[in-house]
């Protein structure tokens, strides 16, 4: 039988706020959640596992990192889980794949996991080897692209990642997925690279990822609000 489009939904900086992920419609019904980051706020194993057990709950099929506020006991676990995306390559249909980087490059607030300029650019890079094997590629990456619609304050200021934009702009995957800097819900293009943070689930906005079968072009995906 030939293959058929595949769905996914992506949500992230949950801060342990898990109120509207039953009101995504038809989460249950995808092939499976992203989750970019942050799914605590300083949070530990316990309150990691709470998040992803309310996922579970709804759908089974998870991938998830860890943002910037959420502490290393809950990367192991995830591991232990079997569904870490961070720093790891997953296929979410025949031909098309997903690598993931979480943390964030350094906050004024000391966060748990942050990582400098040059840690994040060797992480994203052998990531990137990882997924040899995929002609199409979605990033989910916790830190945005510096000096797009998805990493600016309100005052204006751009404080997104030059290496996840260089990135982009060299290697033009599908799709990037991002999130971390909540006031800048929206999209924007790197080339032919589709970048949208849909910002915190709590203000309700996710996104809903169409994966077309083997042969066919691209990953569709829309920015949604509950």
């Amino acid at each position: 039988m030939p293959a058929s489009e595949r769905t996914f939904i992506a949500v992230g900086d949950i801060h342990g706020d898990v109120a509207n992920l039953a009101r995504i419609p038809d989460i249950g019904r995808a092939d499976g959640v992203i989750v970019t980051g942050d799914l605590t706020i300083r949070g530990q194993r316990p309150e990691g596992k709470r998040v992803i057990d309310a996922i579970r709950a709804i759908n089974p099929a998870v991938h998830a990192q860890i943002g910037n506020m959420d502490n290393q006991d809950i990367d192991d676990w995830l591991t232990d889980q079997g569904i870490n995306l961070h720093r790891r390559v997953a296929e979410l249909a025949p031909g098309v794949g997903v690598m993931g980087v979480g943390w964030s490059t350094p906050t004024p607030f000391g966060t748990p996991s942050e990582i400098c300029e040059e840690g994040l650019s060797r992480w994203i890079d052998e990531t990137h080897a990882l997924a040899g094997d995929y002609a199409r590629l979605v990033v989910v990456v916790h830190t945005p692209p510096y000096g797009t619609a998805t990493d600016r304050l309100p005052s204006g200021v751009h404080v997104g990642s030059p290496a996840v934009r260089e990135f982009l702009a060299r290697v033009q995957p599908l799709l990037c997925i991002t999130g971390h800097i909540h006031e800048s819900r929206g999209q924007d293009r790197i080339g032919e690279t589709v970048v949208i943070n849909p910002g915190p689930l709590s203000a309700g906005g996710y996104v809903r990822l169409r994966v077309k079968p083997d042969g066919h072009e691209g990953v569709v995906a829309a920015l949604e609000t509950i």
